[in-house]
């Protein structure tokens, strides 16, 4: 859970019955008080605020946490004559008293040094207090500064009464009629306005075109990524296609050209389902960009996301627009167009081989579907390219047009592109011909928990660490290996293909493992070590493994980094030791 599912002490003002918008607001932190005026008008406001809406602090509840979710359970055990005394209906016209802050004020309040707020629905909450009883520790800090809205949406359990019961205890204010209307102002006109509103625990990498990434911690949460926090690669503005005009044009094939509608799509064609991984060619720059700079997005390691695509087979598709023998021996590749466009009308495109196209085997998709929805804008709505244990830029989003070929796609994102070269190569040499374009990914992984530069205390006696692991073409990860050394000495990883607390998914059929494996390891903490450098490395059915640094994979771009993934953590001893 990201954030407010349980806390460890609660109280309510009496027994209120009205509907939520009566109910009185809690005590307002000292932090919040400060910034009202000294004043004595101001002062007996603050004041009478402070009595009417103090909770009283003796009542417990009892967080009793199951699987993914939290079940609230609490009592409280007041005296008749202490609901007397607490049971409080403020009427509309005393709101007057509630200080009021803007958003700019809201977003100063983003540590625990400086307080940590946060607002929900207009209201503003200081959770200082709470963020060390969140069972989900400090990823509560994700929300700092800004609305809990769009976190809540994550997940169904914060919508229930007694999640706002607890927020409500935290309520310090409301925030301006200004910024509450902001949100509703009209955008600017330039080509990226019309952008769809992203999650904001997302980090941001480009904003226009919007390319981000979720926090590693959260990325290894859920075996199946939710769209909300599935990496975002944009190249151009995100169109807005409409659905009932939509049509995808085929060519290159005997039959001729073959135009499609999105419901065309949906009932001339038997629906699959396929979970695949997503990662972009430049997961993990940024540990090249240590070695020596390159040119491209500055991507950490969570540049990957998985999910479940649904769609008509592109091989279904194919056949039914004329695809046949006598095709293969002049044609060798498969081009998609997307419907993104710059400024002059160029549409992003990218090809795969043909074989991997038309195959049984290859599970390519034109996905509608994600994750059992419609597809999100950011993420190809209403249709795309999905082609399993391939490179994220082969999977061409907005798709406009299929053209079956004997060239690859002439596109820029194709030809010069998207290749990796020599550690030696560099912009002045570089002869972007003389490389493949890629298409299969190499074996990958990386730790999502802890972070580099976390302190683990020597109390716990233990450490776990957590992760993913994933190989392109259809290969399976068989065994991820971990150290907590340096490389000295190794353990072998606990790998899952589910989610948690679910049963194992049966094991791909051999050459169709398209989704990642989640993995963990908790292991003692070694007993004179002060600090821990922790290393993964995975290893796929083929013994593919990844190498063991950086400097000699590095290329101009920056593209498939994957060496051993390393952080570094810190034992904090106990006090009484030191």
């Amino acid at each position: 859970m990201l954030l407010l599912k349980c806390c460890q002490s609660l109280t309510r003002v009496g027994p209120l019955k009205t509907q939520r918008h009566l109910r009185v607001a809690p005590t307002v932190a000292p932090c919040a008080v400060r910034l009202w005026s000294s004043s004595s008008e101001d002062r007996r406001s603050r004041e009478s605020y402070q009595r009417a809406h103090s909770p009283s602090w003796k009542h417990v509840l009892a967080g009793l946490l199951a699987g993914t979710g939290a079940v609230l359970a609490y009592g409280l055990h007041h005296s008749k004559a202490e609901r007397a005394a607490t049971t409080t209906v403020q009427t509309i016209g005393k709101v007057s008293s509630v200080p009021i802050f803007s958003q700019e004020e809201v977003t100063k309040h983003r540590s625990l040094e400086d307080g940590v707020w946060v607002t929900y629905k207009g209201s503003v909450y200081d959770i200082t207090e709470f963020v060390a009883m969140h069972p989900g520790g400090d990823k509560i800090l994700l929300a700092a500064g800004g609305a809990l809205e769009p976190f809540w949406a994550l997940y169904a359990v914060h919508s229930q009464d007694h999640v706002l019961d607890i927020l409500a205890e935290y309520k310090v204010g409301e925030l301006s009629v200004e910024d509450q209307r902001k949100q509703q102002a009209v955008k600017s006109s330039d080509p990226y306005s019309s952008d769809p509103d992203r999650h904001p625990v997302l980090r941001i990498n480009s904003l226009k075109p919007f390319n981000a990434e979720p926090p590693p911690e959260i990325l290894s949460d859920n075996y199946i990524t939710p769209s909300a926090i599935f990496f975002k690669r944009n190249h151009l503005p995100v169109p807005h296609v409409d659905p009932a005009s939509y049509q995808l044009q085929v060519e290159g094939l005997p039959g001729g050209v073959l135009t499609l509608s999105l419901e065309d799509l949906k009932t001339q064609f038997p629906k699959h389902t396929v979970t695949a991984t997503l990662q972009c060619a430049g997961n993990r720059r940024s540990e090249m960009n240590k070695v020596k700079q390159v040119k491209g997005l500055n991507w950490g390691i969570a540049a990957i996301s998985n999910a479940t695509w649904s769609g008509a087979r592109l091989r279904d598709v194919l056949l039914a627009a004329g695809y046949g023998p006598d095709v293969a021996r002049s044609a060798h590749h498969v081009q998609f167009e997307g419907l993104d466009k710059d400024v002059t009308g160029t549409t992003y495109g990218a090809s795969i081989p043909l074989n991997k196209a038309v195959s049984e085997e290859g599970d390519v998709l034109l996905a509608y579907e994600m994750n059992g929805e419609d597809l999100p804008a950011d993420h190809g709505y209403p249709v795309r390219v999905v082609v399993p244990g391939t490179v994220g830029a082969r999977n061409v989003k907005w798709l406009g047009k299929i053209v079956v070929s004997a060239e690859e796609s002439s596109s820029h994102w194709q030809q010069n592109d998207y290749k990796g070269f020599s550690p030696g190569t560099d912009w002045d040499t570089v002869d972007f011909k003389s490389a493949p374009a890629i298409q299969e990914l190499p074996i990958q992984s990386a730790i999502t928990q802890p972070a580099d530069g976390a302190v683990v205390d020597r109390s716990a006696e233990e450490v776990t660490v957590k992760g993913y692991a994933w190989s392109g073409g259809g290969r399976e990860v068989v065994r991820v290996d971990v150290s907590l050394d340096g490389g000295n000495t190794w353990q072998v990883a606990e790998l899952r293909s589910s989610e948690k607390g679910q049963a194992p998914a049966p094991s791909p059929p051999p050459g169709r493992a398209w989704a990642w494996k989640l993995w963990e390891l908790t292991a003692p903490l070694p007993p004179k070590a002060q600090e821990l450098e922790i290393i993964c490395k995975a290893v796929d059915n083929s013994y593919n493994m990844q190498p063991d640094s950086v400097a000699p994979i590095w290329n101009l771009r920056g593209v498939l980094s994957n060496a051993w993934h390393r952080v570094k953590v810190k034992i904090k001893e106990d006090e009484e030791e030191e």
